[in-house]
């Protein structure tokens, strides 16, 4: 296909409609959800009318074009499937229904997602009100090839999908396999150490405690000085701190002396997200935390990396997962990090598990990157494929 299609307003191909119902209390009704970002509509719930308030509503037909008032900018459109043929909306949705005898409707569905048609949506309105008017959707632009021409496109952009869909099967199946051999190395290698003695983190520690929040005690944030961290800046390995958002006074930071780090301690997170961890690099400034990250420092027979790779390990994270207790987010307590029970070796041979682990780590983690990086071309395929296909060049 080549050439440039030529181009209508949806006004041309589309008409507003409005059917209205009277909602009674003893029938029961589908209601449509309208997904952001143009992923389609999906049915909301099923529910009695006596539980509806606005007992008049809008009803919909498959194939018709749905957009939401407020939330088209943001992609709060799509067509009606056929399951929600006869489902209901509220007036905040215009319902527009499709001249089949000119425009396929899955080619205006395909349309609909591409950053083309975004455009013209965010476009239109004022600046102060986000809502969209029936005159403003008329009025978008809409490439119009012949109707064979329409469902040829429409042909190859799903023979694409599926392929890209299956890609993306593969890719997910891959990240996972990559995902359980990282964790077969780290059994493997903790299962195979020949420990002098198996011991609790409190005993091969100097310090095991954490942070706090300033905050309750009085004490303000300040601009810069002594970074503080939270879960979301102790990743597996590795500590933000670069990137903290918040920092304490010197005077603060005194106040919470206790949490101070020095280089090698192991940082684990113990509330929200459970039990990653990493140890402060020597590169790295005095650091200070909140009370959902634990410092341990280890003793002199203990090695910090040693008992970081053990923390991320299956027998590590087996006994977090086991004393974790959820309320309103997932916690364990201090108690639990000092009682986990962990094997020492020598340190020549914690030396060992650690080039291992790091070793293999290492290349899993880069089989890892490469998948991510197939997920973000993948992502952006089927963009580039409507992309192409609506300026006829595919």
């Amino acid at each position: 296909m080549s050439g440039v299609f030529p181009v209508v307003q949806l006004g041309q191909v589309i008409e507003h409609r409005k059917e209205f119902i009277q909602i009674s209390d003893v029938e029961s009704y589908k209601r449509c959800r309208v997904q952001l970002h143009a992923k389609g509509i999906v049915l909301r719930d099923i529910v009695s009318g006596s539980q509806i308030k606005t007992k008049k509503q809008q009803v919909c037909r498959a194939g018709d074009f749905l957009v939401a008032e407020i939330d088209a900018k943001v992609g709060g459109f799509g067509i009606v499937p056929d399951d929600l043929d006869g489902a209901i909306v509220s007036s905040h949705y215009f319902l527009f229904e499709v001249n089949d005898a000119v425009l396929d409707r899955r080619f205006l569905d395909y349309f609909v997602r591409t950053p083309g048609f975004r455009d013209q949506v965010s476009a239109q309105g004022s600046t102060n009100y986000a809502a969209i008017r029936p005159r403003d959707v008329l009025g978008y632009e809409i490439p119009l090839p012949p109707l064979d021409e329409q469902r040829r496109i429409v042909a190859r952009i799903d023979e694409l999908a599926v392929k890209i869909e299956e890609a993306r099967r593969l890719k997910t199946i891959l990240m996972q396999e990559s995902e359980s051999l990282r964790h077969a190395v780290m059994r493997q290698a903790f299962s195979s150490v020949c420990a002098d003695r198996v011991a609790s983190v409190s005993e091969v520690s100097t310090v095991v405690t954490k942070g706090t929040t300033p905050k309750t005690y009085g004490h303000a944030f300040v601009q810069s000085g002594v970074p503080f961290l939270r879960v979301e800046d102790v990743q597996d390995g590795f500590i933000d701190w670069k990137n903290a958002k918040y920092f304490l006074s010197d005077e603060t930071n005194q106040f919470m002396s206790r949490s101070q780090t020095k280089s090698g301690d192991v940082l684990i997170t113990i509330a929200g997200t459970i039990g990653r961890s990493a140890v402060v690099p020597a590169d790295a400034p005095m650091l200070n935390m909140n009370q959902a990250v634990a410092l341990v420092r280890p003793s002199a027979e203990l090695s910090s990396s040693y008992l970081h790779h053990f923390v991320q390990s299956p027998q590590g994270q087996e006994q977090l997962r086991k004393a974790t207790v959820t309320t309103a987010i997932s916690n364990i307590s201090l108690t639990t990090i000092r009682n986990v029970q962990i094997p020492i070796p020598s340190l020549e041979s914690q030396q060992r598990v650690v080039q291992e682990v790091e070793s293999l780590r290492g290349q899993i983690d880069g089989m890892t990157r490469l998948q991510r990086q197939v997920t973000v071309e993948l992502d952006a395929m089927l963009p580039a494929v409507l992309d192409q296909s609506f300026r006829g060049e595919l």
